[in-house]
């Protein structure tokens, strides 16, 4: 499905971080790529699936062997997508001084939300 403004999803996209969107295949609303974080190493290259209507799109990836996930909400305006972000984590890594090897623990609620926004400009 095309945007309004008769572009098609697909292609890549970078944000305003250097972390890259790929819209490998779009067909009936729904899209498939990759997506690979220029600030989060848990995140090198995730698989995104998620859907399209016009210029409105939504997608999600997976990263750190399924322990993160990552999804955005956006809107493409002006031949960028303008999005907000949410990533949710199950573990935080916590050491009990410095120099002493960090263990996993379960994250407490607060701590396993993380929400942001980026824009995305076709490259």
């Amino acid at each position: 499905m095309e945007s309004k403004n008769n572009t098609s999803w697909t292609g890549t996209w970078k944000n305003q971080y250097g972390s890259v969107l790929t819209i490998e295949a779009e067909e009936a609303g729904r899209i498939k790529g990759t997506f690979q974080s220029a600030v989060d190493p848990g995140v090198k290259e995730g698989i995104v699936t998620g859907i399209c209507s016009n210029d409105l799109i939504a997608f999600a990836a997976m990263g750190e062997g399924g322990r993160k996930v990552a999804s955005w909400t956006g809107i493409l305006r002006n031949g960028r997508i303008e999005t907000l972000w949410h990533v949710a984590v199950n573990e935080k890594l916590v050491a009990g001084a410095e120099g002493v090897p960090a263990t996993k623990k379960t994250a407490g609620i607060w701590e396993a939300f993380v929400t942001g926004a980026d824009t995305f400009e076709r490259v």
